[in-house]
């Protein structure tokens, strides 16, 4: 059960990544402010399928199903605890979905940054042409 609890929880950390990572593609845009309330009013926002996968995470990880992730409730996950300080950035002692999200974004910008950083470090420097020999009358 303790192992299932931490894939679980594994996997909603990674999800919510994914999720941030995958953009909704884009709604068509109304001609008029009055089509655009009305689109806003009958359309629903586009989820991606990473976005639906998060929130199914996230709810199960809500035991008590009030929206929002207490200290209890992640204990049993290392990865979680440890970054719930961090996540929670309201410091109510709860994380929320939108708190999970922006955790999420932060932690792959910094992830991309370091990716790029050893990338860079990685690419060998581009060899420059020695100087040409001084010509001599």
């Amino acid at each position: 059960m303790g192992l299932q609890r931490s894939v679980l929880a594994t996997v909603a950390l990674l999800a919510a990544c994914a999720a941030m990572a995958q953009t909704p593609s884009p709604s068509p845009v109304p001609a008029s402010a009055a089509q655009a309330e009305t689109h806003a009013a009958t359309e629903p926002a586009a989820v991606s399928p990473g976005e639906l996968k998060a929130q199914r995470e996230f709810k199960m990880l809500d035991f008590n199903g009030d929206g929002k992730l207490s200290r209890s409730e992640v204990k049993l996950f290392p990865r979680l605890a440890a970054a719930f300080d961090e996540a929670d950035t309201d410091g109510d002692g709860f994380v929320s979905y939108a708190e999970v999200r922006a955790f999420a974004a932060k932690y792959r910008a910094e992830r991309d940054r370091q990716r790029a950083a050893a990338q860079a470090a990685a690419t060998p420097a581009v060899p420059t042409a020695p100087p040409a020999p001084e010509a001599r009358p």
